[in-house]
């Protein structure tokens, strides 16, 4: 079972001899699997008692590259991959920008290029073409031997991504051998541990250039498989061709032949997904040498960090395979006892640095491994895992991530279990609150058995309570607040409250920990919903009281004044009611089965008959039924549009007739005012909304046969000219204004936009001259009716209204009419004019109109607004 597979006892892979830090001694043999077909390979050969060749034998399986090419004929076939990793599973890229924001330091950086290994080679152990390959690595490797000191961490951090951007450029250019000796230098500054507490945010970094470099090949790889067609997703080996496999048998004995271990492992796991062009469980056998290669890494830091990599390379490609992501946690289990040994003791007495900081560094890469490990785990794998943490004498960091990464249900049952642990403990190492800040977020999202909730709040409360740091204090209590307001009554609440106050009022420390508190506030409102008891608390109007910056007293105020409003009145409770059934009526669904869905409405409709909301969502399948008995106009008004465009979208041209002439029909039926959440307001700017969006429809909405030309468009004028409008009110112009842009577009060629098997009138009357002209007469008398409106608020001297209503003729005649016509022209110039003779125009607006004029005049065939724009001139406010 996947218990005893765990067990480092049981590992899959038999290494005998093998160690990763063992000298490589390579020969050819006459035979390479992947060869082009038609090529003919080396025939050289060596002693037979010679080492085994990594770069050509796949026979004996002793050297790192047998897994790649080897096939095992009397393997079962593998069963497909599972899924891959699901929504529920946090990436690593949202962890990325988290830990380069924590690591960080104010110490100098220095990036190193390492010289080659100058170790003497065999000559009668190094065929000619392995002692070039080799040599070529060493070219490689001496290609940039300096080094740049005194760096800050920004310094730092752009220098990598300047290789991550050389990386690419490299490669875009085919110069494959620079791109991979880019990588190997970055992935030897992954070594480098002199300032420790830059680690993490330095393996961030430089673990994007991997990512990058992983990519590239596969990808690259990809395409070479991908002619003449393309490769499926679910390929196999057999779709692959030979030019294909020899090239990624090429990398990855390129990769083999890096001298330094750790440089050598990371890019190989960088293009672990390569091993699917070769073998199909290639993936499968290579993980765990991988991972048993990791054991060759002295600093437990630089260990930890590499499995974390692996874990994450691992999880991407097959994250079925979780033998090898086990294997990884146990094998980290042991670098733990490697933290008190005298060399990492030495390293962080010479970088002045406590031991507590140094093992905070491990965090980022043991919470990712479990976080890996426990996703979709079986329970009996984390109490496994739960009980080694107890042998290895409970260490703090590591229970920690493991209660952070394990299902809060799981950590939830077992809560007296771990605060057990969490008592075992060594303060010394890693404070014991951050781990009961720990257990408490997952209690948060679960509950413990309710025989122990007392006890586990008083463990933990002992232990937060003597917390002296007033930042450290309130970063727990908080989280300990929510399982105080879910699980007990007023009455723990108020002691928490009256502990909360203590440790903040001394120094005015509540100052720094204003988002805490009010998260305090948030979880009270939450589970206590009785005002009364809530207001009779002791202590809670004196916390309160520590909210002494106005913002944000008046911010809590507010929060709480909105929970409070639950008294609600009649007309609030029947919307609040409607929105619950609305949002359970948009989840039923029949599918295809129309009549069925048709008939739950009608139900709906008449159950609900009472609440207007529901009423305007059911209508929508029965239009014609459900919207005449709406009281609210505008509902009214704005179903009828919808069901028009959604009738015209499904080519039911009469229906859309129908629902559009409705609309029409009703618009004098608007009051001039309207209810809006109880308060009165003038229903101008709705019905001004509305019928802009009723003449952008118009545009694609074919005439009818029987009603003549525009027969719409000319009946909505006629409804807004004899519309009842506001005194002193400029909206049935307004109107007028809006509809010649909509003109302009019907006269044009080719529509803005149309609906697809639908023949706008553009095809109905194909540019036909009457049809033209009648937009033409349209046009001008609408201009007509906007000129004499405007000289009636120049005689009543509304020369502010008079100066907005010119100016925006003049922005539809500049946008949508042919200036090139000289009485047009004129007209617009005396527009401008008319909206500055005052000096109500806003002037920015003004100069940037002139300027959008001057840059139209120098396109093709706007030359005639060189002469126009000469004539506008601006004025100065009087």
């Amino acid at each position: 079972n996947k218990l005893q597979r765990c067990r480092p006892e049981a590992a899959p892979v038999e290494f005998g001899d093998y160690h990763p830090l063992k000298p490589i001694m390579v020969t050819d043999t006459k035979t390479r699997r992947g060869a082009r077909k038609g090529s003919t390979s080396s025939s050289s050969s060596s002693s037979s008692s010679a080492p085994a060749d990594p770069l050509s034998s796949m026979l004996d399986g002793t050297d790192p590259l047998s897994m790649f090419a080897s096939e095992d004929l009397g393997r079962k076939r593998r069963e497909k991959e599972e899924e891959a990793v699901g929504q529920d599973f946090e990436p690593w890229s949202s962890k990325r920008g988290e830990i380069l924001a924590r690591f960080t330091t104010t110490e100098k950086l220095s990036i190193v290029s390492h010289p080659p290994s100058q170790q003497q080679r065999s000559r009668s152990a190094v065929s000619e073409k392995v002692r070039t390959r080799l040599e070529e690595l060493d070219d490689l490797e001496e290609g940039s031997q300096r080094e740049l000191l005194n760096l800050s961490q920004q310094d730092y951090a752009n220098r990598i991504e300047e290789l991550n951007q050389s990386l690419k450029e490299a490669w875009a250019s085919d110069q494959k051998v620079k791109a991979l000796k880019i990588v190997i230098q970055c992935s030897k500054l992954l070594s480098d541990t002199s300032v420790i507490q830059f680690y993490p945010s330095k393996f961030v970094l430089i673990t994007d250039i991997l990512d990058t470099f992983g990519r590239l090949v596969y990808d690259r790889i990809w395409t070479m498989c991908s002619d003449p067609r393309p490769l499926p997703e679910s390929f196999t080996v057999d779709d692959v061709n030979d030019t294909a496999k020899e090239t990624c048998l090429n990398w990855f004995f390129k990769i083999a032949s890096i001298r330094e271990l750790l440089p050598r492992l990371y890019v190989e796991a960088a293009i672990l997904k390569c091993n699917r062009f070769l073998n199909k469980s290639g993936i499968q056998e290579t993980l765990p040498r991988l991972t048993a290669m990791i054991r060759g890494i002295g600093d437990p830091l630089v260990a930890a960090y590499t499995r974390a990599y692996l874990c994450r390379v691992g999880m991407e490609v097959a994250p079925q395979l979780k033998d090898s992501l086990n294997r990884n946690f146990f094998d980290l289990l042991g670098t733990f006892r490697q933290i008190s040994g005298e060399s990492v003791q030495n390293q962080l007495v010479q970088q002045r640095v406590e031991v507590p900081e140094y093992l905070t560094l491990y965090s980022p890469a043991i919470n990712w491994i479990l976080q890996c490990i426990a996703y979709r785990a079986p329970e009996p794998l984390l109490t496994e895992m739960m009980e080694r943490c107890k042998k290895l004498g409970n260490n703090a960091l590591l229970l920690n991530s493991v209660m952070r990464a394990f299902r809060p249900e799981f950590v939830a049952a077992r809560a007296t279990d771990f605060i057990g642990m969490i008592k075992d403990c060594d303060e010394a190492g890693f404070p014991k609150h951050l781990l009961f800040g720990s257990l408490g977020r997952s209690l948060a999202c679960a509950d413990p058995p309710e025989s122990e909730r007392l006890t586990i709040l008083n463990e933990a409360w002992k232990v937060v309570t003597k917390v002296r740091s007033p930042q450290d204090y309130i970063n727990c209590a908080e989280i300990w607040m929510e399982f105080t307001c879910r699980h007990f009554t007023k009455r723990e609440v108020n002691t928490i409250l009256a502990d909360i106050i203590k440790h903040m009022t001394p120094d005015r420390a509540f100052e720094d920990a204003y988002p805490q508190l009010q998260s305090v506030i948030r979880k009270i409102l939450t589970y206590l919903h009785d005002f009364s008891v809530l207001f009779a608390m002791e202590r809670f109007l004196p916390f309160l009281d520590m909210f002494q910056k106005d913002s944000v007293r008046v911010e809590v105020c507010r929060s709480i004044m909105e929970v409070f409003i639950n008294a609600l009145t009649l007309e609030d409770e029947k919307r609040s009611l409607a929105l619950l059934i609305i949002g359970f009526i948009r989840m039923v669904s029949f599918g295809r089965d129309f009549e069925q869905q048709l008939s739950f409405c009608v139900e709906a409709r008449a159950t609900f008959c009472n609440l207007e909301p529901v009423l305007v969502q059911v209508s929508q399948p029965h239009p014609f039924i459900t919207i005449p008995s709406l009281s609210s106009i505008f509902s009214r008004l704005s179903l009828y549009l919808l069901s028009g465009q959604v009738a015209l979208a499904n080519q039911c041209l009469s229906q859309a007739d129908a629902f559009l002439k409705a609309a029409v029909s009703i618009l004098p039926e608007v009051p001039r005012s309207i209810s809006v959440e109880g308060k009165l307001r003038s229903s101008e700017s709705f019905l001004l909304d509305f019928i802009n969006n009723f003449l952008a429809t118009l545009l694609v909405v074919p005439d009818h046969p029987e009603h003549g030309v525009l027969y719409l468009v000319r009946g909505l004028l006629n409804m807004v000219q004899d519309y009842t409008w506001e005194d002193n009110s400029d909206a049935k112009v307004r109107v007028y204004v809006s509809a010649l842009p909509l003109l302009a577009a019907m006269s044009q060629e080719t529509y803005l936009y149309s609906i697809p098997k639908v023949d706008s009138n553009e095809t109905l009357y194909g540019g036909d001259p009457k049809f033209l002209s009648e937009i033409n007469k349209l046009s001008e008398t609408l201009i007509g009716q906007i000129l004499d409106h405007l000289k009636t608020l120049g005689r009543d001297e509304s020369t502010r209204r008079q100066g907005a209503l010119a100016f925006s003729l003049f922005g539809v005649l500049l946008a949508h009419g042919d200036l090139r016509n000289n009485k047009l022209s004129q007209l617009a110039i005396n527009l401008w004019n008319l909206s500055h003779k005052h000096g109500y125009c806003e002037t920015r607006v003004s100069v940037r109109t002139l300027e959008y004029i001057k840059h139209q005049a120098l396109q093709p065939d706007m030359s005639h607004l060189t002469d126009t724009v000469q004539r506008l001139a601006l004025q100065s406010r009087t």
